[in-house]
């Protein structure tokens, strides 16, 4: 568990998040247990992020962090802004989604033109996300985020900072940290984007924790991720993965991780969950189908339609 120790900023989105930096050295995007949304969204980021990087999906590192009453009573943009009031973000246990390097060093775009969009590093992750966000039933859209990463960088996703943030670097960091954007030219850069898959807090219908099938749900908006894809065969490394390396064992150990504050104490209906996802794992490639015979045609290059 991480200790937040100062507020950045306010994120944009559903939940409001904020942005903190931690013990760690490291900055990380904060969901609060009363955000507007749902408590359970906090359990289903931890779980479905964590089952992401056990299939090796490029996703954030993510933490219970400890945010102290005396931080929030401090810190007046902590507050959580409820129709035409607000409330103080709720103290103790939240979850954390680490930010990919420090904020006033690095521009994350949640948007990129074809051509980059194109070339981005791991492009093949758009299609290992949507096998996972079709068996947990994300019932919201698929969201990622963009940056390049410095040359000869090695801890790429999901690593820890190491060190932490002098006093000059902390004030740049509040003043300058980037909202999500779109990139701009990019002409003479070397290195290329890579894409992080964010945002799992809609999966299991968010609150509901049921799974209302839809055959457009889960798909990202950009279906220029999916050329490469010229059948089900594409999505086979993925399904595979989801086979061998989601066991029943797995589920438990990362279900185990997460505070039961998150889900009100209720450990029969976190179990009632999982054993859904056990049984839906058979049906990732029909859910996929549905996708493709939609009329949408989200994979261009599919041709043959299933019946």
């Amino acid at each position: 568990m991480r200790l937040a120790l100062e507020h950045v900023r306010r994120m944009r989105g559903g939940a409001q998040a904020h942005l903190m930096r931690c013990d760690d050295g490291a900055y990380y995007i904060v969901k609060f247990q009363n955000n507007p949304q749902h408590l359970r969204v906090l359990a289903n980021e931890m779980l479905v992020t964590r089952l992401g990087a056990r299939l090796g999906l490029a996703v954030p590192q993510v933490e219970v962090i400890d945010v102290r009453p005396e931080l929030i009573a401090n810190t007046p943009e902590l507050s959580i802004q409820l129709g035409l009031g607000t409330a103080p973000c709720a103290a103790g246990k939240q979850f954390g989604s680490q930010f990919p390097g420090y904020p006033a060093r690095m521009a994350i775009y949640d948007f990129l033109p074809d051509e980059q969009l194109a070339g981005v590093r791991n492009l093949s992750d758009f299609l290992g996300v949507l096998v996972l966000d079709k068996w947990t039933c994300n019932t919201n859209g698929r969201q990622a985020i963009f940056f390049r990463e410095p040359d000869g960088r090695t801890d790429t996703f999901g690593s820890s900072a190491t060190g932490a943030a002098d006093s000059a670097g902390t004030a740049s960091a509040r003043a300058q940290a980037p909202e999500h954007s779109v990139a701009g030219n990019t002409t003479g850069s070397t290195a290329g984007y890579s894409a992080m898959m964010i945002d799992f807090g809609f999966c299991f219908n968010a609150g509901e924790w049921d799974f209302p099938d839809a055959p457009l749900r889960g798909l990202y908006a950009r279906h220029r991720v999916y050329e490469r894809v010229g059948g089900i065969d594409a999505f086979e490394p993925w399904l595979a993965r989801l086979q061998n390396r989601i066991t029943e064992r797995v589920l438990g150990e990362e279900a185990a991780q997460i505070p039961p504050e998150w889900y009100a104490g209720d450990w029969g209906a976190l179990e009632r969950l999982l054993e859904r996802l056990v049984r839906r794992r058979e049906r990732v490639p029909e859910l996929i189908l549905s996708a493709r015979n939609s009329g949408r045609e989200p994979f261009p290059n599919w041709k043959v339609k299933y019946a």
